[in-house]
């Protein structure tokens, strides 16, 4: 699969760059609409390179998927953050994910990694101030989840990451074709739900 191939790459360079230690480069997006049910595209991901983000928010039978995909990430040393709630992640021993760089109400901290997703340059500050180690960057290319949103493209998502000062990893309309578009030395990987659903 052209996207893994990509992924491999990626972390191949990072690790010859001393850059990017442990940091999954490979995520999946769980999607309630698209993705109904992402456990056996999880099981899919390549060790040791991926991750998840788990969103299904309101979805019937959450806290069990949450579960289930933390058991398929502790087997295959994928990690997982959990979108917008902090005591869900905590129950799961997994990391939490930001949206737009703001950290829930809820004053429990996981103790795991700390993700954001950001859509312009001040979202990107505040998931530095925020203490997100990495942040997804969108929509890079037209998504079929926003449908109608403008798109970033590769040259002005490349000036959006170069001024976030965190790992900058491309979402959005993302397959192996057009991650191959994406600047090598600031693309510090990506994240996709439909190409990572069909491999």
């Amino acid at each position: 699969m052209r996207l893994v191939a990509w992924a491999r790459a990626v972390k191949s360079r990072q690790r010859h760059h001393g850059r990017g230690a442990g940091l999954p480069v490979l995520w999946l997006f769980t999607d309630a609409a698209r993705l109904p049910d992402p456990r056996a595209t999880a099981a899919r991901l390549p060790k040791g390179l991926s991750g998840i983000v788990l969103r299904h928010d309101g979805a019937p039978g959450r806290k069990a998927l949450g579960r289930d995909l933390a058991r398929i990430c502790r087997e295959r040393r994928l990690m997982l953050v959990v979108a917008g709630d902090a005591r869900l992640a905590a129950r799961l021993h997994a990391g939490l994910h930001l949206r737009r760089g703001r950290r829930p109400r809820a004053g429990i901290r996981p103790g795991g990694l700390v993700t954001s997703s950001a859509h312009s340059i001040g979202e990107l500050a505040r998931a530095r101030r925020a203490g997100a180690a990495l942040v997804f960057l969108s929509p890079v290319f037209p998504t079929l989840s926003h449908t109608g949103v403008p798109a970033l493209g590769p040259v002005r998502w490349a000036r959006m990451a170069r001024h976030g000062k965190l790992p900058a990893l491309a979402l959005g309309g993302i397959d192996g074709v057009r991650a191959r578009a994406l600047p090598r030395g600031i693309c510090a990987g990506a994240a996709a739900i439909g190409a990572l659903a069909t491999a």
